[in-house]
C-alpha cells in the first residue's frame, strides 16, 4: 500500500509546486543593463514558466562565442545592434530561420533598408541611429563649438576632447565607422576617422565606456549609437546627442541561433520583444531606442522623440551591409593595427600637425606648405586604398579560417606590416610638421 502511494504523493507534490520550468533562454547581447533588466522582469512576468539568462559580451566576442560553442550548448537569442554581425553569423549557418514569428505590423523598410532580413534569418527589433554625444557643460566651460557634423570633431579645439572605442570592441562603433566610410568614401572616410582619432583623449575597452566618458566630463563628445545619447540626455544628464547628415538608420537584429536546447521558449521571447508590450519597452528614458512599430501604433511617444523616418529623409548614406559585411574583419584589423594599437603615436602627429597649422597661419607657402601636405598625408591617409580593398585574394584571406596555418600566418605578417607602416609614418609626419613649424 505505502509503495503504491508513493507515485500519487510525488504527483500532489509537484502539482502544488507549480508547471515545472519549461526551459532557460539565454540571452547573448552587448545591450546594457537598463535595457536587459527591463525585458527580463516583463518577459519573465508573462512566461512565468521560462526564465530569461542574459549573457552580455560585445558583438565581436558574441560572435566568437557563438561559432566556438558545441550545438546542443549554444544560447537561444543573438541580439545586436550591428545588421553586418547578423550576415556573419547567417552565412555561418548559426542562425535558425525565424520568418514564421515576424510580426506583420513591422514595415517592411526604413528607408530603402530592409528591417526583416529578406531570407527570414534574423528579425529587426529596434531602430538605431549613429551620431555624436557631447557634455554641454564641458563644451561651454572650455568654450568648444558645439559639434554638429563629424568634421566639426576635428577641428583643432577639440584636441585631446574626444572619446573613441575600437570597432573591434565594438559593433555600434563598427557600424559607426562603417557609416562614415560609406557616406564619405574610402580615402575621406578613413581621413576623418584618422584625424578624429588623433583628435581622441583615449580609446575605451566597450562601447559603453564613451557615453559614460562624456557622462561625466571625461570626454567632450564622442560617436555613439543613438540610444546611449538619448538615454543618458531622457535621464538628465548634461548632455546632448545629434545625428550628422553622414548617418544611417537600421534595424538593430534579433536572432534565434541554430543548434540551442530551447529554441521554442527563444521563439516566444523574439515575439513578445516584437509585440506592443516588448516595444513599448523601448521608450523608457533610461533605454530611449528607436521601435520597428510605427509610432502610430504605440502610446505615450515622449514629446520631441526623434522621428526615424525624418532622419532617413536627410540622411546622405544609404547603407550597404553586404559591402560592410564583405570587408568587416578588413575594417577591424585596418583600425586596430592603425589606430588602436598606434594611438600614442597618432595623437602625437595630429598634435604636431596642429601645432604646426597655428604656428604658420591659414595659407602656409612654399617649402612650409609642402612638408605640412606631406606630414598630413602620412598621419591621415588609408594604408590601403580603394581599389586594394576590393581585393579577392585579401577579402578571402580575412574570411577564411584562422585556425589554418597558412592562413594564419599571412594574416599575422599582414598585421604585423599595417602596424610598423603605420608607425614609421607617424614619426615621419612628425618630424616634416616640426620641420615645416620651424620655417
Amino acid at each position: 500500500m505505502k509503495l503504491r502511494c508513493k507515485p500519487l504523493l510525488a504527483a500532489l507534490m509537484l502539482a502544488a509546486a507549480g508547471p515545472a520550468l519549461a526551459g532557460t533562454v539565454t540571452v547573448i547581447t552587448s545591450f546594457p543593463k537598463e535595457l536587459t533588466q527591463a525585458y527580463k522582469s516583463a518577459f519573465e512576468k508573462a512566461n512565468p514558466d521560462i526564465k530569461l539568462e542574459i549573457l552580455n559580451k560585445n558583438t565581436v566576442s558574441g560572435i566568437a562565442y557563438v561559432r566556438e560553442t558545441p550545438e546542443g550548448k549554444r544560447p537561444e537569442i543573438f541580439w545586436a545592434s550591428a545588421p553586418d554581425a547578423f550576415e556573419v553569423l547567417s552565412q555561418a549557418q548559426l542562425l535558425e530561420n525565424v520568418s514564421d514569428i515576424a510580426n506583420p505590423a513591422v514595415p517592411a523598410t526604413i528607408g530603402s533598408f530592409p528591417i526583416n532580413d529578406p531570407n527570414g534569418m534574423f528579425l529587426g527589433q529596434a531602430l538605431a541611429g549613429y551620431g555624436i554625444m557631447y557634455n554641454t557643460r564641458l563644451v561651454k566651460a572650455k568654450k568648444l563649438p558645439e559639434p554638429k557634423t563629424w568634421e566639426d570633431l576635428l577641428r583643432p579645439e577639440w584636441f585631446n576632447n574626444v572619446g573613441l572605442t575600437s570597432p573591434s570592441r565594438s559593433g555600434t562603433t563598427h557600424l559607426t565607422v562603417e557609416t562614415i566610410l560609406q557616406g564619405e568614401g574610402w580615402e575621406k572616410g578613413w581621413e576623418t576617422l584618422l584625424r578624429m582619432s588623433g583628435n581622441s583623449a583615449a580609446l575605451t575597452d566597450r562601447s559603453f565606456g564613451v557615453p559614460d566618458g562624456v557622462n561625466n566630463g571625461q570626454f567632450g563628445a564622442g560617436p555613439v549609437i543613438d540610444f546611449f545619447g538619448l538615454s543618458s540626455k531622457y535621464s538628465n544628464f548634461p548632455v546632448e546627442f545629434v545625428y550628422p547628415d553622414e548617418t544611417a538608420i537600421v534595424p538593430a537584429n534579433i536572432g534565434l541561433i541554430a543548434g540551442a536546447a530551447n529554441t521554442e521558449e527563444g521563439k516566444k521571447f523574439i515575439e513578445f520583444s516584437l509585440s506592443k508590450e516588448g516595444q513599448e519597452l523601448l521608450l523608457a528614458p533610461q533605454i530611449s531606442r528607436l521601435p520597428v512599430l510605427p509610432y502610430e501604433q504605440l502610446d505615450n511617444i515622449p514629446e520631441n522623440y526623434p522621428n526615424p523616418l525624418e532622419i532617413v529623409e536627410r540622411s546622405k548614406v544609404n547603407f550597404d551591409v553586404d559591402l560592410s559585411q564583405q570587408r568587416y574583419y578588413i575594417v577591424q584589423t585596418l583600425f586596430d593595427q592603425t589606430i588602436t594599437f598606434r594611438h600614442k603615436e597618432l595623437q602625437a602627429a595630429s598634435k604636431a600637425i596642429i601645432d604646426a597649422e597655428a604656428k604658420l597661419g591659414a595659407n602656409p607657402q612654399g617649402q612650409a606648405a609642402e612638408l605640412l601636405a606631406e606630414a598630413k598625408k602620412l598621419a591621415w591617409a588609408p594604408l590601403i586604398s580603394a581599389e586594394q580593398v576590393k581585393d579577392q585574394a585579401l577579402i578571402d584571406l580575412f574570411a577564411g579560417d584562422k585556425k589554418d596555418t597558412q592562413i594564419s600566418q599571412q594574416l599575422s605578417k599582414l598585421q604585423g606590416d599595417w602596424n610598423s607602416q603605420a608607425k614609421a609614418n607617424y614619426e615621419k609626419a612628425i618630424e616634416l610638421a616640426n620641420q615645416a613649424a620651424s620655417l
